[in-house]
């Protein structure tokens, strides 16, 4: 498996020798594990080093200490441990001032619906718009700079929502949090990318990926013990508290792990200390001089480019985009339906949202120990070559579990059953959708690992604008078709998107190969 495990990013520019310089794109369809010799210069190949002869800066040699790809694996996890714990914080705030919005709503005497909802959603709006301006940003200047000044964005807005003196205030406020806590889930692409083999990245964006699940449902179970306890205003101060601490240890303790933006800044320190003026960085030699506004502007269309030309991504964004509007469409019924059905109180009806919380760990645990073995045999089955759709497979029985939640809740709830059995109700829908939003995942990152910041960047802001503006809809399609039929009809949606997996499975690799994008093309 060691090719597996070296494989990087299939655009990088490759070891010049001899003569002649050579630019050639990696045929991960023709890389073979079978000889020490083929892996080692597949190796070479994959990560430039330093020419100084020629006037090329690379790494100096294939285990550079300075290289993330050869960070010890202790550094690895750390530094992938500290975005993570910011990547639960910022979606924890998305649903956590939930449960606590009847008590805003009585202090701000709002009593339109809609108006509440939005209040709520507006925090995914930031989500959109932050990863289109995040994403290029870390892409020419570091995933660090860009991803601590995101940190200390979302951290500083918290101070406006717990002050707000109206909702109107409150709302502007949220959507700039927003922007700002979408810098640790699109950049968590990236470092993953930069720092981790193939054959770890399932594992790696298991642990990345718990925030956006598991973060909007521990919220409301927070939120509401917080509202009812201490004022909604508080459900921001901790946020504040707990967002500030693990943004200043990522301050501390973040390293940059870009390789493009390293060896351009190991090419200025040597121009500097040599005076020479002819030296370029080995992942620029074979792109024109530019300057910092075009390369800037040719980063800002990658995400959208990758939507409008890709087919993969532009269906992965649909699929994820869905289920993920699913999702807070789910929300948007369990406190109504816990606290008026069931006689919770609001702090108690934060706990109903343990069964999809249970089912996401549960979801989360099989795909973490399983993918990337499934990876690896697949790859062995396939002569030792790899390709990204050997992570799909398994999407297709989660597909399948994820809807019986909807016709379990729905109709159970609607029939008044005892509590516990709509709560259980939610996990197949836990479970089914992180089979299903691990794998879109970390295929991203294995099709575009260069510029994976960009590419999750596509899939953030599309799921987060559906997430955001679909719940609005909740309250008056359930007020108009009960919670059996609304969620029946959620289910049945869910069983017509079944056949894109299916798709992907059969026609990923045809799909990727006849349509490639040029991000880095000059004119993009």
């Amino acid at each position: 498996m060691d090719t597996l495990q070296q494989e990087s990013d299939s655009k990088q520019p490759t070891l010049y020798s001899g003569d002649s310089v050579r630019n050639e794109t990696p045929d991960l369809e023709k890389q073979s594990t079978s000889h020490s010799a083929e892996t080692q210069a597949t190796a070479t190949e994959l990560y430039p080093v330093t020419d100084l002869s020629r006037g090329i800066v690379g790494w100096d040699g294939q285990d550079d200490p300075e290289n993330p790809q050869n960070f010890p694996e202790g550094k690895k996890w750390t530094l992938l441990a500290l975005i993570s714990a910011m990547t639960l914080i910022s979606p924890l705030a998305s649903s956590m001032f939930s449960p606590a919005i009847s008590y805003m709503a009585r202090e701000f005497l709002v009593t339109d619906r809609t108006l509440l909802s939005f209040s709520v959603s507006i925090y995914l709006l930031g989500y959109t718009f932050g990863p289109l301006l995040l994403a290029p940003l870390s892409e020419v200047y570091g995933r660090r700079i860009v991803l601590s000044g995101a940190n200390w964005f979302f951290v500083v807005w918290q101070i406006g929502c717990a002050l707000a003196p109206n909702i109107e205030t409150l709302i502007i406020c949220r959507l700039f949090a927003g922007i700002g806590g979408s810098g640790c889930l699109t950049l968590g692409a990236g470092v993953i990318a930069d720092m981790f083999p193939p054959a770890k990245r399932g594992m790696a964006t298991s642990l990345w990926a718990m925030g956006p699940l598991i973060g909007p449902v521990a919220g409301p179970i927070a939120g509401g013990f917080l509202g009812q306890e201490v004022g909604w205003r508080w459900t921001f101060w901790v946020l504040l508290i707990a967002g500030g601490a693990f943004s200043l240890g990522v301050e501390i303790f973040n390293k940059e792990t870009y390789a493009t933006v390293l060896i351009r800044w190991k090419t200025k320190k040597l121009a500097k200390e040599t005076g020479r003026t002819d030296l370029r960085s080995a992942y620029d030699i074979d792109q024109e001089p530019t300057s910092v506004s075009e390369v800037l502007t040719q980063s800002m269309k990658r995400p959208l480019l990758l939507l409008i030309k890709s087919p993969i991504v532009y269906l992965l964004c649909l699929y994820m985009s869905f289920l993920y509007g699913l999702l807070y469409l789910f929300f948007t019924t369990i406190p109504s339906v816990f606290t008026e059905t069931y006689g919770f109180s609001v702090g108690l009806s934060g706990l109903a949202y343990l069964g999809i919380g249970l089912g996401f760990f549960g979801g989360l645990a099989i795909m973490a120990f399983t993918n990337d073995r499934m990876v690896m045999a697949a790859t062995t089955k396939n002569g030792g070559k790899f390709e990204p759709e050997m992570r799909l497979p398994a999407m297709i029985i989660y597909a399948f579990i994820l809807p019986i939640s909807f016709f379990w809740y729905g109709w159970t709830a609607e029939k008044h059953v005892h509590w516990i059995v709509p709560i259980i109700g939610m996990f197949p829908f836990g479970v089914g959708m992180m089979g299903v939003f691990m794998p879109i995942q970390t295929y991203i990152i294995d099709c575009y690992p260069k510029y994976a910041a960009s590419a999750n960047a596509t899939l953030t802001a599309t799921r987060s604008l559906v997430g955001a503006l679909l719940p609005l809809a909740g309250p008056a399609m359930f007020e108009d078709m009960g919670l059996g039929w609304g969620n029946s009809l959620l289910g049945f949606l869910a069983l017509a998107f079944i056949p894109i997996p299916i798709l992907f499975i059969k026609y990923g690799k045809v799909i990727r190969l006849k349509y490639p994008i040029d991000l880095d093309a000059k004119k993009i």
